[in-house]
């Protein structure tokens, strides 16, 4: 009984402080003003509501612009920042390849995976090393490509967004082909954000406790916040070794390398407009990398979007005509 008590409280809290953070943010925002950053009736950035992050911003620099099948010019590929004129001649490029390839009842006219670059016109997601590659070892890449080569023979070497387990973390925050939404909700000693994409929800604990004991592994890690001035810093820890650091064809080479239990994650969340937020986020796995990196993207507010469950496990076909496919290919040979 304590247990729902605490549920019931939570989901109270919840409902007191989206309907109170509403009121909050109108009071700061007159018309007419300058813009301020919104507050929370306990004065932090207000940073709830429904934000997205669909994109044909490449993962890496110098490679092709994600769900586009448009290829990024020699002459952009060493730029850290694209040109108005290139970012609506990509746009515009991405637009007529999908109505050529796909129409308009195509797969691709069904996704939400943008024809635009991010608003930064940022040349890739990462943003550090200054090379905007991600320094991967070697052996890494190596386990990647054996899973990819064997994802039909056994359940095991396929993703873990295929098998409906997690996007991870800070998977679950890379642009995919569609349901790129995330409801932020916000507490003086929580904040919530729920995932469209697998329908993951995660609570990030903002009071002083300690992570969870070092024998304690999870899928999505172990998260602990605290503001510094006006950014949401979350640092997450306790990672199991099961997962991927992307799953998603936008993450290009990336996806489906694997983490380990050393895996630590720093992303800041910085209110910058109206609009926007800045999501920037460190990775630091010594075991799967050289050294660490950064990606950074602005998150777009938009009122409008209408989250729907993703019954995953429900509807998923993936796994079991996979591995069936592979079975009668070789019964036929």
């Amino acid at each position: 009984m304590a247990s729902r008590a605490c549920l019931w409280s939570l989901v109270m809290g919840v409902m007191v402080t989206l309907l109170s953070g509403g009121i909050a943010s109108g009071q700061n925002a007159a018309a007419g003003d300058a813009w301020q950053v919104p507050r929370t009736p306990d004065g932090r950035p207000d940073l709830q509501g429904v934000w997205t992050n669909a994109t044909i911003t490449p993962f890496e620099r110098g490679t092709n612009l994600a769900y586009s099948g448009i290829s990024v010019p020699e002459s952009a590929a060493d730029k850290t920042v694209f040109t108005e004129e290139e970012g609506a001649l990509f746009a515009t490029l991405t637009a007529e390849n999908r109505e050529a390839n796909f129409g308009y009842i195509g797969r691709a006219q069904q996704l939400d995976a943008s024809t635009h670059l991010l608003s930064t016109r940022q040349t890739s997601l990462v943003v550090d090393p200054p090379t905007g590659r991600v320094p991967v070892k070697a052996w890494a890449e190596a386990d990647r490509d054996n899973n990819r080569a064997r994802e039909r023979d056994d359940y095991r070497h396929m993703s873990v967004w295929d098998r409906c387990m997690t996007r991870g973390i800070p998977g679950s925050m890379f642009p995919a082909g569609y349901n790129n939404a995330y409801r932020i909700i916000q507490m003086p000693d929580v904040v919530v954000i729920l995932y469209e994409m697998i329908h993951d929800v995660r609570v990030i604990q903002m009071d002083d406790r300690p992570h969870l004991h070092d024998r304690v592994r999870q899928w999505m890690g172990d998260a602990r916040g605290h503001w510094e001035d006006d950014t949401l810093v979350v640092i997450t820890t306790n990672y199991n070794d099961r997962g991927m650091i992307a799953s998603s064809g936008g993450g290009g080479r990336i996806k489906g390398v694997p983490v380990s239990k050393a895996l630590h994650v720093v992303e800041r969340f910085t209110r910058t407009s109206a609009d926007e937020i800045l999501w920037e986020v460190t990775i630091k796995d010594p075991e799967v990398y050289e050294g660490p990196w950064t990606v950074s993207m602005p998150l777009t507010r938009n009122p409008d979007y209408v989250m729907f469950e993703y019954a995953c496990h429900e509807g998923n076909r993936d796994v079991p005509l996979l591995l069936e496919g592979r079975i009668a290919e070789e019964s036929s040979e």
